[in-house]
């Protein structure tokens, strides 16, 4: 899957699940938006949009965009 697809499907409503250096992240959304969240604390960074979320959302000082090689072996 490219980056795009990702993003594509994320805006359609599918969620996923993945891990970055050991730690797990998921990715949802409700009515009110979507949502990157790290598993282990509950730590949530909220978007209005799946725009917003690709645009705006961090994992370290990392987008999901430049951590997609690692991101794209939980999406297959």
């Amino acid at each position: 899957m490219e980056f795009e697809e990702f993003k594509s499907l994320v805006k359609c409503g599918v969620e996923y699940n993945f891990d970055i250096e050991n730690t797990e992240y998921w990715i949802s959304h409700n009515n009110e938006g979507y949502y990157l969240t790290r598993v282990k604390d509950t730590y949530t960074q909220s978007f209005k949009t799946s725009e917003g979320l690709f645009e705006k959302a961090k994992i370290g000082n990392n987008s999901l965009e430049k951590l997609w090689p690692q991101i794209k072996n939980y999406c297959s």
